[in-house]
């Protein structure tokens, strides 16, 4: 762990976890054993990390989010404030003849989030679930499927209607060819390909 990591004295960090430099962790944070944090993260007052989960650099994380076994996280991503991470399908308590279900009788279901990807205040990922690079994920959203790199998902279940620039501004139609659509944003004027399969699902 670097010197110049920043630890509220209520936050419980794990000996065991890797925390990159300049990050802070504040008030009742719980990071568990095996965590790696990149560089220039900040964690909001009660978030929890599950042992084994991955994050990358320049990460912000909001007061009350639960990130699960499983899930891994890329640089420069944006979650929102009571986001939840699962990981189990098919959830229970017990099996069928009412024992208690063991720490190893389920099946892990991983979760990435790309590279600069935002979710919106209260969203929950389903297992098994990839967003891509840059995509906005509203809040409140239930994300049970794949989300494309600059998609735009909203709802329960979430469903994919835009895309959004690196800026944050959504996407408008630019000239179509290579089976590729030039998106532009005109907040910013830059230009993002997107296959025409991809833009043609939009609903």
């Amino acid at each position: 762990m670097h010197e110049n990591v920043r630890i509220h004295p209520t936050a419980e960090v794990s000996d065991q976890a890797q925390i990159g430099a300049g990050t802070s962790i504040w008030h009742q944070c719980q990071i568990r054993e095996d965590v790696h944090i990149g560089a220039n993260c900040i964690f909001g007052k009660g978030v929890y990390v599950d042992f084994g989960v991955h994050i990358g650099d320049n990460v912000k994380v909001q007061n009350y989010v639960s990130i699960y076994h499983g899930v891994t996280i890329e640089d420069g991503v944006f979650i929102g404030p009571h986001v939840c991470f699962t990981n189990d399908n098919l959830p229970r308590a017990i099996n069928p003849d009412g024992s208690p279900k063991s720490a190893d009788d389920w099946v892990l279901g991983h979760i990435t989030i790309k590279r600069g990807a935002a979710l919106g205040a209260n969203a929950t990922i389903l297992p098994k679930v990839v967003v891509g690079e840059w995509a906005l994920v509203g809040s409140g959203a239930v994300v049970t499927q794949d989300v494309p790199a600059h998609g735009l998902v909203v709802g329960n279940p979430a469903r994919l209607i835009g895309f959004v620039c690196p800026c944050g501004q959504r996407l408008v139609a630019g000239e179509a060819q290579a089976e590729m659509m030039a998106a532009r944003c005109p907040q910013c004027q830059t230009q993002v390909e997107i296959p025409l399969t991809v833009w043609r699902q939009v609903q």
